[in-house]
């Protein structure tokens, strides 16, 4: 304001004063609703202030026992995750101990296979040898078995020879005691010649043809021989003579050579067919240790 302003008149002056004082009334009097408003929006604001601190404070309340219910929880898992490393430590070691003794029982159990393998391997090549050897053996068997099919033809042909060697050995007899009885006779022999011929007809009906030839089977029966008279029949003819004598002799001994032979060929092929499946079996992969 300007004291020093140039009134017209003092009408003039008051109005303007006037004027002025209204004016400040009315600032003073907004002023006045505006500080009221003020005060009763501070109030309000204090009041919200003080509602949301008390809300802070119990949310910081709440918050702090929160936290320190995690904090113990974090305690606690900790601990728990400290036991936990623990015991997966411990058990991390006995699995890494029990894969060092699978590892080991592997090791073995495959060292134990390479050796049944192998035992396999000889036990196959042990039973073709088993096979060739059991082959073999079939094969000396059906030999042994046809030598036996042979030695019981021999001792059926030996049968035959000892009843022809019987019947030679009872004609011999027959004709030593014919000689015996011929010897105290005195009768003069007339014709060489013909006596021959009376002696060669018993040899012919024994199957000889000669003197020193090879045996025959005889067809004549035991007890039987024809054209020799006063051994069997009965009838009397004329004497033996010397030759004749030695010729049946010779062949009766020819005859039990020839079955001495027999009887020690035969006994050899028994020695032989039992001595072979001993040195058989005594050799024989069946009864090897294996």
């Amino acid at each position: 304001m300007d004291a020093s302003k140039k009134f017209a008149s003092k009408d003039a002056e008051i109005d303007y004063w006037k004027n002025l004082s209204e004016q400040f009334q009315q600032e003073l009097k907004e002023t006045k609703d505006e500080l009221e408003e003020f005060q009763i929006s501070s109030h309000e604001l204090e009041q919200e202030l003080e509602t949301q601190l008390k809300q802070e404070e119990k949310k910081n309340k709440e918050l702090s026992l929160a936290n320190e219910r995690l904090q113990s929880e974090v305690d606690s898992l900790k601990e728990k995750l400290q036991k936990l490393q623990a015991d997966s430590y411990k058990k991390l070691t006995e699995l890494e101990d029990n894969y060092a003794r699978v590892e080991a029982h592997k090791n073995e159990l495959q060292k134990y296979i390479r050796e049944l393998e192998q035992d396999n391997d000889d036990l196959e090549r042990a039973k073709r040898a088993t096979i060739v050897s059991l082959e073999d053996f079939e094969q000396r068997l059906n030999q042994a078995i046809e030598r036996n099919a042979f030695l019981e033809s021999e001792l059926d042909e030996k049968g035959a020879l000892l009843e022809t060697v019987q019947r030679l050995k009872d004609e011999a007899r027959d004709l030593k005691s014919e000689i015996d009885i011929r010897k105290h006779q005195d009768v003069g022999v007339k014709d060489g010649d013909a006596c021959l011929g009376v002696a060669a007809l018993p040899m012919q009906d024994s199957g000889y043809a000669a003197q020193g030839t090879s045996p025959t089977t005889p067809t004549t029966p035991m007890g039987r021989v024809p054209g020799a008279p006063g051994i069997s029949n009965g009838i009397s003819g004329t004497p033996l003579t010397s030759s004749a004598r030695i010729s049946a002799l010779n062949i009766v001994g020819d005859l039990l050579r020839k079955v001495g032979a027999l009887e020690s060929k035969l006994a050899n092929c028994r020695n032989f067919t039992k001595d072979e499946p001993r040195s058989k079996t005594g050799t024989s992969p069946l009864n090897s240790p294996r």
